[in-house]
């Protein structure tokens, strides 16, 4: 018997690769199981969408939904433009259900998978009579602190307001976490009266799954995955899937120039400063952090980017005149140790055996693909979990150094509310670059359990292979 799931990613050009990763492995994984991916409008990645619709096969396909009554550049609400997808995806699903129902020999589709930030789509799986699923794309400490925040936010327990909380000494004692969370701690969206009623739906959504699937390595956040794993549905700690497919020789000669100038750098000697697709920063920081990297006086490559006004709209853009932006002279200061860039093909670049650093946004994607490659991180959250994330590396799990342990973000500008000094960057740079550090030496350990963990007989390989095991039990019982 043939079998399909379905899998609708969120808004998140991110998570739609990382999808898009796991399908792949599902795929390879069981000859009987196909998967149809129904891809929302996104606000990047036309080219890598289009890439993907020409790549179409009997066992992996695309339906891309049109944005045509819906122009990306009038968005206001992620949320919003999730929920406005969901008659189209009812749709979508509706014509693949009525066509296996007419073909021979056609799958019989045994499940939905939402992305976490799509569980407006459980509307469409309750409709259809489909098993839903959960894709949890961040860390799995996420979800243990989110369903603490809804079981204080209903008892009435819960009186973090946004006018107050970053000034906060209190901690919340989370069940899922080993340490207290310090409130002053948690992403600015956990306070806010416009997104909070979001937040604390996510969990209500998560107990109405058949499974939870995580892109995580159950070395790496025990703690948390015991916790989880103690209810009534199964969970899955499939990761690390970051897109580690992604090393190679790039097709720009900007970015080729940079890869063969790393080639030539000592081994673990540059530094490599890189924010996200949503990571940008003012004039005055961006003269800061140059200022830190002048004095550290270590090989750095930083791909430097201004702020967007609005995410919601754009994305970062390059800075127009760099020489007028960063301090006088510090590119002639520079020239022999460092480059400064606009995008840099982040993978490619973790690759290359000079890197012997990496500071980032602390999104998640970023530190697995850290770990993957061995590399320490110094993290710098400026937007949506990324706080949350920095307390998970750094205090939970103990595998990166901060900038600073608390941070006043904006999730929606993609930028930090304060400047954070040059004194403190430079600290920070050289703990990380310390070749005789704790957390270098922990990276390295952990970065081998992640490899073994997909390979066969690893803890991601048994958990993706339950969990085909799972969705498909019924009916090859049928069978």
């Amino acid at each position: 018997m043939k079998f399909e799931l379905i899998l609708t990613p969120s808004h998140s050009f991110t998570h739609l690769k990382s999808m898009v990763e796991m399908a792949e492995l599902l795929v390879s994984r069981d000859t009987n199981l196909s998967i149809t991916i129904i891809i929302i409008p996104f606000i990047a990645g036309r080219d890598y969408i289009a890439g993907l619709s020409s790549a179409s096969n009997s066992r992996l396909r695309y339906i891309v939904i049109s944005d045509e009554d819906e122009p990306i550049s009038e968005l206001t609400s992620f949320e919003t433009h999730v929920e406005n997808q969901v008659p189209k995806v009812k749709d979508a699903v509706g014509k693949l259900v009525e066509a296996y129902s007419t073909l021979p020999d056609s799958p019989r589709v045994v499940g939905l998978v939402l992305d976490i930030f799509s569980t407006s789509m459980l509307d469409v799986a309750k409709q259809f009579g489909l098993p839903p699923y959960i894709y949890c794309t961040p860390c799995a400490g996420i979800l243990g602190v989110v369903s603490h925040i809804q079981m204080l936010y209903d008892e009435n327990k819960y009186d973090v307001c946004e006018s107050d909380y970053e000034n906060s000494d209190a901690v919340l004692n989370v069940p899922s976490l080993s340490r207290p969370y310090p409130v002053k701690c948690i992403p600015d969206f956990f306070a806010s009266k416009a997104t909070l009623p979001m937040v604390v739906n996510l969990p209500r959504k998560v107990k109405e799954m058949k499974g939870i699937l995580i892109n995580t390595v159950a070395e790496l956040e025990p703690y948390v995955l015991k916790y989880l794993s103690s209810g009534d549905t199964p969970v899955y700690p499939i990761g690390p899937l970051s897109h580690l497919n992604q090393v190679g020789d790039s097709k720009d000669e900007k970015q080729s120039d940079i890869l063969r100038w790393l080639d030539d750098q000592p081994p673990s000697s540059v530094l490599f400063l890189c924010f996200g697709s949503k990571g940008g920063f003012s004039e005055e920081q961006a003269r800061e952090i140059a200022v830190a990297l002048e004095r550290s006086g270590c090989r750095f490559l930083w791909s430097l980017r201004r702020a967007s006004p609005n995410i919601f709209r754009e994305h970062p853009s390059d800075f127009t005149n760099l020489e007028e932006v960063l301090p006088e002279g510090f590119f002639e200061r520079t020239k022999d140790i460092g480059r400064v860039i606009g995008w840099a093909p982040q993978v490619a670049v973790l690759a290359k055996p000079a890197i012997g650093g990496f500071i980032n946004q602390s999104g998640w994607y970023s530190f697995l693909e850290s770990l993957w490659f061995g590399i320490p991180t110094a993290v710098w959250p400026l937007y949506a979990e990324q706080k949350f994330n920095t307390f998970m590396m750094v205090e939970e799990i103990g595998l990166a150094v901060e900038i600073k342990k608390y941070w006043r973000e904006n999730h929606l500008m993609g930028t930090s509310k304060v400047t954070v000094t040059a004194e403190e960057i430079e600290t920070s740079i050289k703990r990380l670059m310390d070749k005789d550090g704790d957390v270098r030496k922990k990276v390295k350990e952990m970065s081998k359990k992640c490899h073994l963990a997909l390979m066969e007989g690893g803890s991601s390989w048994i958990a993706m292979g339950k969990f085909i095991e799972d969705v498909t039990k019924s009916y090859r019982f049928k069978e």
